[in-house]
């Protein structure tokens, strides 16, 4: 196997982390937190706290693998453009320390639901109403987060584009799923009522990342020069 074919199917082995995000994202929540009702919330967390801190890990580990496929990707790359590589990974970066702070916040609501000696001032109504503005707290980071997650996919579908070791087509569609997920996160600012009906809309175009981690994987890359020259 060449040094090239091996450093994409390393990249697309650190992308297959990525299948843990609709475990925390999704699979979790739904399984812990209620909509506008606090009680219910800490209720369903305490009961369900294992599952819950399984979440915190599985959220902590999604942020330390999007840091190694950053460093997969920029290895990858560097020599099609430096300068856009650079980009990937700052924005990665960026992304994946959001991430953790959503992570403090969940941790946080699971301290005040248990309760105990440091909170003996709050009544059970208080600790539950603070309780579920962390974990609301979590889900703001989280629509911030969006418009990173479709950011750092610019500067990636770019790098596919003008590589010519992996299909044109397949950078033409990261960049459109780099700019649904930034409208997305736009929307999330301006209209959040909305986002919910993009996001269902937006759902061919997200399939790029799935395409592009099961092409790194399988496929790897073809062993031929870059055509971009290297820049600083």
């Amino acid at each position: 196997m060449t040094s090239l074919k091996r450093t994409a199917r390393i990249a697309g082995l650190w992308y297959l982390g990525f299948t843990l995000g609709p475990f925390y994202l999704l699979y979790v929540p739904s399984q812990t937190v209620v909509h506008d009702d606090a009680g219910a919330t800490a209720a369903r967390v305490l009961s369900h706290e294992t599952l819950y801190r399984w979440g915190m890990l599985a959220e902590t580990l999604g942020a330390v693998i999007f840091i190694g496929l950053g460093l997969a990707l920029y290895r990858l790359f560097e020599d099609v453009d430096r300068h856009r590589a650079r980009q990937l990974m700052a924005l990665v970066l960026v992304s994946s320390a959001l991430g953790l702070v959503t992570v403090v916040f969940s941790a946080a609501a699971l301290l005040i639901f248990q309760g105990g000696d440091p909170f003996a001032a709050f009544d059970s109504h208080t600790r539950e109403a603070i309780g579920m503005v962390l974990i609301r707290l979590h889900g703001q980071a989280n629509g911030i987060n969006q418009m990173f997650w479709g950011l750092w996919l610019l500067p990636f579908g770019w790098l596919v584009v003008r590589s010519r070791f992996l299909p044109r087509w397949l950078g033409y569609w990261l960049l459109l799923d780099g700019i649904a997920w930034v409208v997305v996160g736009v929307t999330w600012f301006f209209a959040p009522d909305s986002r919910d009906a993009l996001f269902r809309y937006f759902q061919p175009v997200f399939l790029a990342e799935l395409a592009a981690m099961l092409w790194l994987l399988i496929m790897g890359a073809k062993e031929q020069p870059a055509v971009a020259t290297a820049t600083t």
